[in-house]
């Protein structure tokens, strides 16, 4: 696999002295989904409810999992969940496609997805 690099191109419109997150758009289930958060201290892959159900996928598709997980400020988010995708992220003719299996979670976000540690390492 060639290497992952950026370049000044890649950093339109970021000012260079922050630390923004990274937001990716990647393809599940032959949808583009945008507002995907990098983070590289989650220790799951995460799958919004909302997300899940505008992808179409079926509830039966799952495996039920009800135990809670606690968010960034310490809040119990419920889950319902784990779901095996395969998972295309790409950039012009690079592409690489990963099986993730997502925690699926019921709770409000402006992102979609959560990418952690287990699909980062895949990468």
């Amino acid at each position: 696999m060639p290497p992952i690099t950026f370049t000044d191109a890649d950093f339109q419109g970021m000012d260079h002295e922050q630390d923004d997150p990274m937001v990716i758009i990647l393809e599940i289930k032959n949808f583009a989904v945008k507002k995907v958060l990098i983070d590289q201290g989650s220790l799951v892959d995460i799958l919004y409810w909302a997300t899940y159900q505008k992808l179409q996928l079926p509830t039966k598709a799952m495996i039920p999992y009800d135990e809670p997980i606690y968010g960034f400020s310490g809040e119990k988010l419920y889950t319902r969940g784990y779901i095996d995708l395969h998972t295309l992220f790409c950039e012009g003719h690079q592409t690489k496609t990963i099986p993730i299996c997502y925690l699926v979670v019921d709770a409000h976000t402006s992102y979609n997805v959560l990418l952690g540690r287990p699909s980062l390492n895949k990468l």
